[in-house]
């Protein structure tokens, strides 16, 4: 609902009238921080005729180097933390979300001491930007290092949340108010469940079916020797089975024209609406992929992944968002929170997502509005203005269970990706170390000496048992014992003091000789190769629709809020000339005046605002 113009433009009135010389805007991944970079560029405020760039400095921190002559610095969370700590940080540590970084609430925080080339007055404000997901635990010694007011901004708060701010909520504005403000749209929900999805599925013993490597997607035919059971949470993991990724493809596209019923185009062709579907992997984005193209019948401009393991993302979502092609995008995590892509107006889940805020800001892609002229512009047979958009549920994501926040989930296991990202963002600490080495130590059993090889180009020369080995050597007791021993001998008669920073400084360079080969490269490297080489294709088992069509409950809601609507009419007929004009008079002698239709709306706005016209139309029409 524009959190980013609205700081923008508070950030501009503290920087002209409230005497502000520094503000810092935090954002918790890169691609936000670029997008807001690109918001304050075009941002106009009011009473100039000039940009905001024009008047203020903007500058977007991409190293360890801070410049003095601007007023405006946008960073990323991790950025900052590595900077507070005098070190540098791999763009790659910027790609993820640090709250989907386990290690980084299980682990005990890495202190932040004072750096002169920072000083805790340098900032006058700090706009945290999604701060419901990375003001706690390692991340809030950054909050709490500057002597700076803070400003949150997000969507989607949670008890901690509030609890952190200490309830001041400066200004709130909810969905139903941006809706019935022409702000946001609301959405319907199209339910597609298959019989494969629920259940999952068998496949015998003495079949012959495809083993496909996940990095390569090679493929060999074999028969199984036992029977194959998998259950709905390992489809599309150890098993994939295309003939359901086929089946919800197809059904999608067979009932879009029930979806959007006047979307044909001139010569009578239907048109599909702009389409982000959220896949559970990056493999399962390009299984689904190839069943778009091959269902659709469309070349491959027409549908196109968007994550940061693609070529060039970023033009793939500025193309997405700009222009005709493509019609259907496929993501994993990289547009799924805060990136806007506003003529979108249909989100397909095939992947089930656990927390409720996370769950939010996925569906918080389709609720921007956009005019007519620029929907047009990128799909032609528009015919009215975004007034709604539409989920379509091919994975029950509506319907499970969910958490408040996702850090509170108590898993027994880290995945081999967060113990990387926690490195990548400067963690050292022991318990991670061990872990990381023995991952890496199960690694190197599994892979081929092909892949082994490639691991030693991408690490600076070193083996995976030598990597490991480091890991493991930076807080072995042999190892440091050995080097109190070596300083007590170089340093006899030096004091105390003096043998202990000596000893702090070798074992510092033993921690960071073994950090610093986890490069994004190499890390992205590892992430690949780490998953399991093969995955069973379940050709044999077809898949069969269970249920097609909207969500029973969405109709079932429309019924209470249209009761909801005739209640409160009956309620307030007394009260509203409009009503008692309407309810008091004869049929022929009802005259009602638009400023009396227009006291009608305004007053529901106050009083109710899910009643608001629009809401009860599709009520009706539901």
């Amino acid at each position: 609902s524009g959190k980013t113009f609205t700081a923008i433009t508070f950030i501009y009135r503290l920087l002209k009238y409230a005497k502000a010389k520094k503000i810092l805007f935090l954002v918790d991944t890169k691609n936000l921080g670029e997008q807001a970079e690109q918001e304050f560029m075009a941002y106009m405020p009011n009473d100039d005729n000039r940009k905001f760039c024009e008047l203020y400095g903007v500058h977007r921190l991409k190293s360890s180097f801070i410049p003095t002559d601007n007023q405006v610095y946008i960073s990323t969370i991790q950025r900052m933390y590595s900077i507070l700590r005098g070190e540098e940080l791999d763009e790659y540590a910027e790609e993820t979300n640090p709250n989907e970084i386990q290690w980084g609430s299980k682990r005990a925080a890495v202190p932040v001491a004072y750096n002169p080339k920072l000083p805790v007055e340098f900032f006058d404000f700090v706009v945290i930007d999604e701060c419901h997901r990375s003001i706690y635990n390692l991340w809030k010694q950054v909050l709490e290092y500057f002597d700076a007011f803070q400003i949150g901004l997000t969507a989607t708060p949670d008890n901690r949340t509030f609890g952190y701010f200490n309830q001041n909520i400066v200004s709130e504005y909810t969905h139903e108010q941006a809706i019935t403000d022409g702000v946001n749209v609301g959405y319907n929900v199209f339910q597609i469940d298959t019989e494969v999805t629920q259940k999952g599925g068998v496949i015998w013993k003495g079949e012959y079916v495809d083993h496909r490597e996940k990095l390569t997607r090679k493929k060999r035919w074999e028969q199984l020797d036992e029977d194959v059971t998998y259950t709905a949470k390992k489809l599309d993991d150890k098993v994939v089975n295309p003939n359901q990724i086929r089946l919800i493809i197809k059904t999608f596209k067979d009932h879009l024209p029930e979806m959007f019923p006047d979307r044909y185009a001139a010569d009578g062709v239907f048109e599909v609406p702009k389409t982000l579907i959220f896949a559970k992997t990056d493999s399962h984005a390009n299984d689904i992929i190839e069943m778009v193209r091959q269902e659709f019948g469309e070349e491959n401009r027409f549908c196109k992944k968007i994550t940061y393991n693609t070529e060039d993302p970023k033009g793939t979502l500025s193309e997405f968002r700009n222009q005709y092609y493509p019609r259907i995008a496929v993501t994993v995590d990289m547009i799924a929170t805060g990136t806007d892509v506003k003529p979108l107006e249909c989100l397909l889940f095939m992947r089930d997502v656990k927390s409720r805020n996370y769950f939010e800001q996925m569906k918080g892609r389709g609720t921007r509005t956009i005019n007519i002229d620029d929907l047009k512009k990128v799909t032609p047979s528009a015919k009215y203005t975004k007034d709604h958009f539409v989920i379509v549920d091919a994975i029950g994501v509506t319907k499970s269970l969910k958490t408040d926040s996702r850090p509170l989930e108590k898993k027994p296991g880290i995945p081999l990706e967060d113990l990387l990202a926690a490195v990548a963002v400067g963690a050292r600490d022991e318990d991670l170390f061990t872990s990381l080495a023995n991952r890496l130590i199960r690694l190197e059993k599994q892979i081929t000496e092909k892949e082994k090889l490639k691991f030693s180009e991408q690490a600076e020369g070193k083996s995976i048992s030598q990597v490991a080995k480091e890991l493991l050597q930076a807080y072995n007791p042999d190892t440091l014992d050995c080097i109190r021993q070596n300083i007590e001998q170089e340093m006899t008669g030096a004091s105390p003091a003096a043998k202990e920073e000596a000893f702090a400084r070798q074992q510092h360079a033993l921690i960071e000789t073994a950090a610093t080969v986890f490069t994004g490269e190499l890390n992205m490297y590892i992430e690949n190769v780490r998953k399991a080489h093969e995955q069973v294709m379940d050709t044999v088992n077809p898949d069969k629709l269970l249920n097609v069509g909207w969500d029973t409950n969405l109709a079932a809601e429309a019924a209470a809020q249209v009761q909801d609507f005739t209640d409160w009419i009956n309620q307030q007929k007394d009260e509203i000339i409009a009503l008692q004009l309407f309810y008091g008079q004869p049929y022929q002698r009802r005259e009602l005046t638009y400023k009396m239709l227009a006291d009608l709306v305004e007053t529901i706005k106050t009083n109710k605002p899910t009643l608001a016209p629009l809401n009860i139309w599709r009520a009706y029409g539901q």
